[in-house]
């Protein structure tokens, strides 16, 4: 019995932790750099998926942070906002401060930054 148990514990313990490093892969990572007024990358084209984003303050402003919104909608109104593309903590100058994970369909996206006024520029998923 005593193996039985053991044998069931191991196969448990490697199926969660296959699981984990499938759930890891699966997310990906949009990195973006603002500098003074705009982003370093001005359009993205990426696969449908699940995204965490970085974003990342080069000399920008004091605080920077990301809005993204499904394009059509009105970006300057908060309720359009996909807020789990939002940094969990603005990057203040010099730092990368992370989103939570966005899940994006196809479609396309603007986003911006309000705290370093910069322009709307496209994301495209595919």
């Amino acid at each position: 019995m005593k193996k039985v148990i053991s044998i069931l514990v191991i196969a448990l313990a490697f199926t969660l932790n296959s699981n984990a490093q499938d759930t890891a892969k699966a997310v990906k990572t949009i990195s973006l750099e603002q500098t003074k007024g705009e982003f370093v990358q001005k359009a993205i084209t990426v696969s449908e998926g699940t995204y965490i984003f970085e974003v990342s303050n080069n000399n920008a402003a004091k605080e920077v942070g990301l809005v993204l919104v499904k394009k059509g909608k009105d970006a300057s109104n908060a309720e359009n906002h996909i807020k789990s593309a939002y940094v969990t903590t603005v990057a203040k100058n010099g730092e990368t401060q992370k989103t939570n994970t966005t899940k994006l369909v196809k479609g396309e996206y603007v986003y911006f930054c309000p705290l370093n006024p910069t322009p709307q520029y496209t994301l495209t998923v595919q």
